[in-house]
């Protein structure tokens, strides 16, 4: 027998699988601005704001079934973990804004040919675990949500000899803050993927 709850759990849960989507779609147009060396701030903006609405929509209708139906235990713990995966979500938009805006201030639209090898690979590993998180996620797929804490650890390490080659190595001011700065929050975005 189906409980009155179980269909606003149904929406909930597609409002936030949606909002995966769009926080997927933001980080990679976010992502091939910086690498391609396009302005992109307008765009990822703009579906950055999406994201803070959506966040705001799955609040709002957490606490609507809260106030309606006063679930416990399983049901509570699910409406809760859908509130800090949509925060989570939200997050990735103001950071590819963050990336976005950074690049378009700071670094002139070109590639600041410093260790770019090393940012090219934590785009890619970033955007590889959000597309995990997103997945692991809509599939319930706990082994697969596992794997994105070693992926972490190794974003983590590109990060930190990122800055290392950073330090040692006389470069451009503004395009080492620019590299440094979206370095950074790719770290953050990935830190945000072992959360969802």
């Amino acid at each position: 027998m189906s409980r009155l709850l179980d269909s606003g759990l149904e929406q909930l849960t597609v409002m936030v699988y949606r909002m995966g989507e769009v926080a997927e779609k933001v980080l990679g147009i976010s992502f091939r601005g910086f690498i391609k060396g396009k302005d992109v701030t307008e765009e990822v903006h703009d579906i950055s704001e999406v994201l803070v609405a959506m966040t705001m929509e799955i609040e709002d209708k957490a606490f609507a079934l809260i106030v309606k139906y006063q679930p416990v235990a399983s049901d509570l713990r699910i409406i809760n973990s859908y509130m800090k995966i949509a925060y989570d979500f939200e997050r990735y938009g103001r950071y590819a804004w963050d990336i976005s805006l950074t690049h378009k201030k700071l670094s002139s639209l070109d590639n600041c040919a410093l260790s770019w090898a090393s940012m090219e690979q934590l785009v890619e590993k970033v955007a590889e675990m959000v597309n995990k998180s997103i997945r692991a996620l809509k599939d319930h797929d706990v082994e697969l949500a596992k794997t994105l804490a070693k992926t972490e650890q190794e974003v983590d390490k590109i990060f930190y000899t990122y800055i290392d080659q950073l330090a040692a190595s006389p470069t451009e001011t503004k395009c080492a803050m620019c590299n440094l700065l979206v370095a950074r929050y790719l770290e953050r975005i990935a830190d945000h993927t072992t959360y969802v």
